[in-house]
């Protein structure tokens, strides 16, 4: 009893977040029981006709399925992969700057990005690559003819997954600066007396005392392979880019809020989380057999 009165107090702080979450996640998601129905808002949930999995298999048989899951896993495994190179690149050769004042500078100024929202970021690329922006202006110097970067196939995926890592890398360096300056100095000393290099020790001691850090960021991220960034897409893209830029997430928002299909968006959206949560499991799996990591 007196262990009880003792945890009260906590169990009283979690209530507001418990509610919140309740109302929020847990009820709302009774509405996936939409993905089964031929929806109609007149009738509502419990009145509508149940049509199985035939909202499924429309999502198997449209053109644009496979190439609208193209482009998710594409955007999102580069985004994935450049999130882990750049920032160990960065937080590696950070760790070399032997000026803490410049050091400290650098690490804020990188990590800024981060704070901000990609409706702003969308406004300073619309600035920088449109038209009559920044890149362009250079581009006219030397007689080229503007590139529309924002209305291009050719240069929008890649814009995309350029200005992802640049806003992120920063944020991500912490995690590999943190597990360098986790690495024994007394091993870089020994390293000086045996006469090796800057590169030596960076090759021989950091890059591979953080490789288990490296390799749970990299099978943790694996559940987000069908999550290529909506925020960011849906603020940058247009209908003249649909062929490269269109992912899951925005497909869902024009078929279901826009052309008004509720039941269609929500099984593809349902499908969706279903494969994420599985890609989560098997990422926590294999963080907890090769590094180490587990949470229950």
């Amino acid at each position: 009893m007196k262990k009880k009165k003792h945890t009260l107090p906590y169990h009283l702080m979690l209530m507001p977040g418990m509610v919140f979450l309740l109302i929020f996640s847990i009820v709302p998601m009774f509405g996936a029981v939409i993905a089964f129905q031929k929806f109609e808002p007149v009738k509502g949930i419990l009145g509508s006709q149940f049509v199985g999995l035939a909202n499924f298999k429309r999502l198997f048989l449209i053109p644009d399925s496979k190439q609208i899951i193209f482009n998710t896993v594409y955007i999102a495994v580069f985004k994935m992969l450049l999130n882990i190179i750049v920032p160990l690149f960065f937080a590696v050769v950070l760790n070399e700057c032997r000026r803490k004042i410049f050091k400290r500078c650098v690490q804020t100024i990188v990590y800024l990005p981060n704070f901000l929202s990609w409706v702003i970021v969308a406004v300073m690329l619309g600035n920088m690559f449109g038209p009559n922006g920044f890149i362009n202006s250079i581009l006219g110097m030397f007689g080229h003819e503007p590139i529309l970067f924002l209305a291009s196939n050719t240069w929008f995926r890649p814009l995309i997954i350029g200005s992802d890592v640049w806003k992120g890398f920063g944020y991500g360096a912490i995690v590999y600066l943190a597990a360098i300056m986790n690495i024994d100095t007394s091993l870089y000393e020994a390293a000086d007396i045996d006469g090796a290099s800057r590169m030596q020790k960076i090759t021989k001691i950091t890059v591979p005392l953080i490789m288990p850090t490296v390799i749970l960021m990299a099978t943790l991220s694996l559940g987000n392979v069908l999550n290529a960034g909506f925020d960011q897409i849906f603020n940058l893209y247009s209908p003249l880019v649909y062929e490269t830029g269109d992912i899951i997430d925005t497909y869902v928002y024009r078929m279901g809020l826009v052309q008004l299909q509720y039941s269609f968006g929500t099984a593809v959206g349902l499908l969706k989380s279903v494969v994420s949560f599985v890609l989560i499991v098997l990422s926590y799996k294999l963080a907890d057999r090769f590094a180490g990591y587990r949470i229950f």
